[in-house]
C-alpha cells in the first residue's frame, strides 16, 4: 500500500470510486476493499495526514467533515439500525490521511 492511498490513488483519479457524498472539500465513497457489508469511507479532499495533525485552521473543513460523516451515519442507521463511527491513529492507521470508517454489520473476512 502507498503512504497516502486516498491522494495517490482515490483523488489522483487513479481508481475509480462509488461515491456516496461529494462537497467541494470532502469525498465519501463506499470502500475500496470492505471489511464490513456497509463499509463507506469519508475523507479530506486536501492532505491531512491524521486526526492528531489537524491545526487551528482546519476547524471548518473538520465541522464540513464530521457533517457529511452525521449524514451517511443517520443514514446507514435508519436501514440496518446501527452503525459504526471510526478513525485509526499511529501503528493502525496504513494509510497516512485523515480518514473516517462509517460501517455496519459482522466483519467479512
Amino acid at each position: 500500500m502507498t503512504e497516502d492511498f486516498y491522494c495517490d490513488e482515490v483523488l489522483s483519479g487513479n481508481i475509480e470510486v462509488q461515491k456516496v457524498i461529494e462537497t467541494d472539500n470532502i469525498l465519501a465513497y463506499h470502500h475500496t476493499r470492505p471489511f464490513y457489508p456497509v463499509h463507506i469511507v469519508a475523507i479530506p479532499k486536501r492532505h491531512i495526514s491524521s486526526l492528531l495533525t489537524l491545526q487551528d485552521g482546519d476547524n471548518a473543513l473538520q465541522l464540513e467533515l464530521m457533517e457529511v460523516i452525521k449524514q451517511i451515519a443517520a443514514q446507514v442507521t435508519g436501514e440496518h439500525g446501527a452503525c459504526r463511527v471510526s478513525t485509526n491513529l499511529g501503528n493502525y492507521q496504513d494509510s497516512k490521511h485523515l480518514h473516517w470508517h462509517i460501517y455496519y454489520g459482522a466483519p467479512l473476512r
